[in-house]
């Protein structure tokens, strides 16, 4: 009998091994190393997973995000804007006070606040790409594309660089085919300049738009840093009537 328990408790450790031996293979298939090691060095991908909600403000706007549901709202002195988890939606106290696309601009400053996380959704294909040079170092990339049919633009590329020595992101180049819905190979790019550490997380306290040259490496700024104050990452979640337009 005891022959017996033994070669039972044998052969469970034995599956047991076997199923983490599988879920860690998965999680290499699913990441290169490199990126995960990016995560890792902002704080880890399954803290990230388990966090439920985000707020930053830029300038006067107040940008609030369930990141199970991706349900959003910006507010800010004159006008409100959001997504329901249906649709998006504007609210504002003076007509014509919001001059842009909120169906674009609604979690435009969440991808670029969220990085490198936001990296890692379903529907993602990864690709190694050329690094860029900037004051004499250099930077290796990671290409991010997506599957057909994931996301309101499927056809926007990423491409984060980082560090080679800290795994800490450090520049973002992207494409936009919102209005287009067509592929691009025009890139824009901005540098992270600063991070702050937000309950355990690394996230973006300044980043900037650069200029760049002839081959495409970075050459300098383009305009003014845009800065984040007020971060907030939660794992409780807020009320779904809070991502609501307001009734007027």
């Amino acid at each position: 009998m005891k022959k017996l328990t033994i070669l039972l408790i044998s052969l469970l450790f034995i599956v047991a091994c076997k199923t983490e031996e599988k879920a860690e293979k998965k999680v290499k298939e699913n990441f290169p190393e490199s990126l995960a090691k990016v995560f890792e060095k902002h704080g880890g991908i399954d803290k990230w997973r388990k966090a439920r909600t985000l707020s930053f403000n830029k300038e006067e706007e107040a940008h609030t995000i369930d990141l199970w549901s991706r349900k959003t709202v910006i507010n800010a002195p004159k006008y409100s804007l959001g997504y329901d988890g249906k649709e998006v939606w504007l609210s504002e106290k003076d007509s014509g006070a919001y001059k842009g696309n909120p169906k674009f601009y609604h979690n435009l400053y969440f991808y670029f606040y969220a990085m490198p996380f936001v990296l890692a959704d379903d529907g993602i294909i990864y690709e190694e790409a050329p690094s860029i040079t900037f004051e004499g170092k250099e930077y290796p990339g990671i290409k991010i594309s997506y599957k057909a049919n994931v996301g309101s633009s499927p056809d926007d590329n990423y491409v984060i660089y980082y560090n080679p020595e800290t795994y800490q992101m450090e520049w973002l180049a992207y494409t936009v085919t919102f209005r287009s819905k067509k592929p691009s190979n025009r890139y824009s790019l901005i540098k992270y300049l600063e991070w702050e550490s937000v309950n355990g997380m690394l996230l973006p306290k300044a980043l900037n738009w650069y200029k760049k040259d002839e081959n495409g490496q970075p050459t300098e700024p383009r305009g003014t840093p845009t800065e984040f104050t007020l971060p907030f990452l939660s794992y409780d979640k807020v009320s779904d009537d809070f991502y609501n337009k307001p009734k007027e």
